[in-house]
């Protein structure tokens, strides 16, 4: 069966709150029923079908079409199923995402992946700040799942992670992986400034020696076995990610930060 498609129709001026819009929420819903949902744009109610064309088809496969960084939640909460955007995409892609996947072919705003506990998203351009972070009054970011960004990302990469594993093909911004409690971090790039800031456990794995906070020992050159594991497992993706088995496993250590403890590490590869 062919997918359930909502082409965008005009470029929006306020933001559409896609959130309601998952394989879950519109399971069993005609097409029709799917044209008259209500959504937010900025702060007034709107008909999905007076900004979109929907043509009809499995619930279980959504494709949006619009070329737009103002469509925001998408795949919020979703549980399964798969949803692909061709173009752009808003804040908050795939917060308290539990399954299924996500794919955009474009750039993404902040707070992808906020809170996801299951699932993957598949970012073809850059990601905004905050990738798979905490929003503000949260505690925790993301805590399972898979993100994976052919592009760059912004700041605070991952702040509040907990677990999980986050792929960065291009470079990193300031503070990646700050406050990070658990889960990986990989960055094929470069990184900015205070990499690892208050990191309590976890581990960022980079191909490229960083900028380290003073707060960070070196713990020599070691082969840690968990990593043959992940490049096997990376090896089965597409892009740069599938090359890593290659590098081997053998990294410069940093522990960190030893204001906060001291278990994170920082593996770069040598």
């Amino acid at each position: 069966m062919t997918s359930l498609t909502l082409e965008l129709t005009a470029p929006p001026t306020p933001r559409i709150d896609l959130a309601a819009l998952t394989p879950d929420r519109l399971a069993g819903r005609s097409a029709d029923a799917i044209r008259r949902l209500p959504l937010w744009v900025g702060n007034e109610e709107a008909r999905l079908g007076d900004l979109f064309t929907v043509t009809a088809g499995d619930t279980d496969d959504i494709l949006i079409r619009g070329d737009s960084d103002r469509l925001d939640g998408i795949g919020t909460g979703m549980g399964h199923g798969r949803i692909r955007v061709e173009g752009r995409a808003g804040a908050y892609l795939g917060r308290q995402q539990r399954g299924g996947t996500i794919s955009v072919s474009g750039d993404t705003g902040p707070f992808a992946g906020s809170g996801m506990t299951g699932g993957s998203i598949e970012i073809g351009g850059n990601a905004g700040d905050f990738l798979g972070a905490a929003i503000p009054g949260e505690r925790r970011g993301m805590r399972g799942g898979r993100i994976q960004v052919r592009g760059n990302a912004g700041d605070r990469v991952g702040d509040h992670q907990r677990r999980g594993l986050i792929l960065i093909g291009g470079d990193a911004g300031d503070y990646c992986g700050s406050r990070l409690v658990a889960g990986t971090i990989v960055v094929l790039g470069r990184t900015g400034a205070n990499l690892g800031f208050a990191m309590r456990r976890g581990t960022l794995l980079l191909t490229s020696q960083p900028r380290l906070p003073p707060t960070f020992n070196p713990n020599g050159t070691q082969e840690p076995g968990f990593l043959a594991l992940l490049t096997r497992e990376l090896a089965g993706l597409s892009g740069p990610f599938a090359q890593l088995q290659a590098r081997g496993i053998r990294v410069h250590r940093w522990l960190g930060d030893l204001g906060y403890g001291g278990q994170g590490e920082v593996l770069v590869w040598t």
